[in-house]
């Protein structure tokens, strides 16, 4: 499951766009600073018309979407690290998450109080990257104490993560993140491993009004731009309205519809949020499809057929043997799974083949006693292509492989008899 922290100054909204992706009032919003006190923890939804037309096709007894867990954690201010405000005691609530959701205001309201006064995105921007910048600092400078001591030593790892350790309190004293000292995967795995915040993906929510959203953005938002390029960020900024959101919120149906034409936008920015957070960390959705229930799952993409099966259960992983496919397009147009294997729409593949989003699999494993076992067998969204997968044919579970039982440890095999030699 996808984890988004939201983190900000108090009063940009945070606690707003919270209410509005629970759809709840969990998160208290009232207008004055540090409203929010405990951390507030909620499972959004993923929007995806194709697992609603998959639903409406299938006719199943359930339908499961996939979700995100976002948290929101109380308001930060210049100096938390020194204890100002509620100071960054709840900074610990966000460090296990997937990535950070930065929330910056970009409007002008005399009736909204702003913590530091007059609206500056850049000045927020630089604030809430120092705060979390001197929050990671202080981490790194622990593990580096007890690092110094071991690579001394003559240790070899420690040897080469001091090495990390001290590309990252450089970065981190010049005001950057963590992020810019990954220069290699190895190094990237570790500092997610000491949770930095600085060096996770992070992803920034412009809070604007309703004018600057129908048209795209105003000052404030070419403002914030210019901050996220200057730091040399490859961050993408969602723009949403927390006003907005709030009474979409309180809508269905047509109205939902007419209120969102009448902003001049298609889709919800809460929506446009959570598929920003997908592009971010390189992931994808794939579903299973079966009379008890229709289900989408997240994959990363560039992910194989053998690694879908995985994220189903870890017992179809390892009985895995192959994947028939069928894209979602073709599901839709012939409107089951058999009448996609009767035209030939099926593919068979391999543990290896790469999988792109959208498309579905017959997959089929092996129970430990060597049968096709009838719960392995599901219909899973995972489109492939990859030389060397199987030619596409019907789509028909196959062979059972036939594994013998190998001879408990307490037994002893039988004695082989010789036959004796003609005197």
């Amino acid at each position: 499951m996808l984890r988004l922290g939201i983190v900000g100054l108090p009063n940009v909204g945070k606690s707003t766009l919270f209410n509005a992706l629970t759809s709840s009032k969990a998160a208290a919003a009232e207008n004055y600073p540090f409203c929010t006190v405990e951390p507030n923890v909620g499972v959004v939804e993923v929007p995806d018309p194709r697992l609603e037309r998959l639903n409406e096709l299938v006719k199943p007894k359930k339908k499961v979407p996939a979700v995100v867990e976002f948290v929101d954690i109380a308001g930060l201010v210049k100096g938390a690290s020194q204890g100002e405000g509620l100071g960054n005691q709840f900074l610990s609530h966000i460090r296990e998450v997937d990535a950070v959701v930065h929330v910056i205001r970009c409007f002008d309201d005399p009736d909204v109080v702003h913590v530091m006064g007059p609206v500056d995105p850049v000045r927020d921007h630089d604030v809430i990257t120092s705060e979390l910048a001197l929050a990671d600092l202080a981490v790194v400078e622990r593990r580096l104490e007890k690092t110094r001591k071991t690579a001394r030593a003559g240790d070899k790892d420690a040897q080469a993560e001091l090495v990390v350790l001290e590309r990252v309190v450089a970065e981190l004293d010049a005001g950057r993140g963590a992020r810019e000292a990954g220069e290699s995967e190895e190094a990237v795995k570790f500092l997610r491993q000491l949770g930095l915040l600085t060096a996770k993906p992070i992803l920034y929510a412009a809070n604007v009004n309703e004018d600057d959203l129908a048209s795209g953005g105003g000052k404030w938002l070419a403002q914030l731009r210019a901050a996220v390029q200057a730091h040399h960020e490859e961050a993408e900024i969602v723009l949403f309205s927390a006003k907005f959101e709030a009474e979409l919120g309180e809508l269905s149906g047509d109205e939902r519809t007419e209120y969102l034409a009448s902003a001049g936008v298609s889709e919800p920015g809460l929506d446009r949020l959570i598929h920003a957070g997908y592009r971010l960390l390189g992931l994808q959705t794939f579903f299973t499809v079966g009379e008890n229930e229709v289900r989408a799952w997240t994959m990363h993409r560039g992910g194989t057929a053998f690694d879908a099966a995985g994220e189903i259960h870890s017992d179809f992983q390892r009985g895995f043997i192959r994947a028939e496919t069928v894209s979602f397009a073709d599901f839709a147009r012939v409107g089951s799974y058999k009448a996609a294997g009767n035209r030939d729409w099926c593919g068979a593949r391999g543990g290896t083949t790469w999988c792109r989003t959208a498309t579905f699999c017959c997959s089929a494993s092996t129970s430990s006693a060597g049968s096709t076992s009838p719960r392995h067998r599901s219909c899973v969204a995972t489109p492939t292509r990859i030389p060397g997968a199987l030619r596409p044919g019907p789509c028909t579970p196959p062979r059972p492989l036939i594994r013998r039982r190998a001879p408990s440890s307490g037994s002893r095999p039988a004695p082989v008899r010789r036959p004796r030699r003609a005197t």
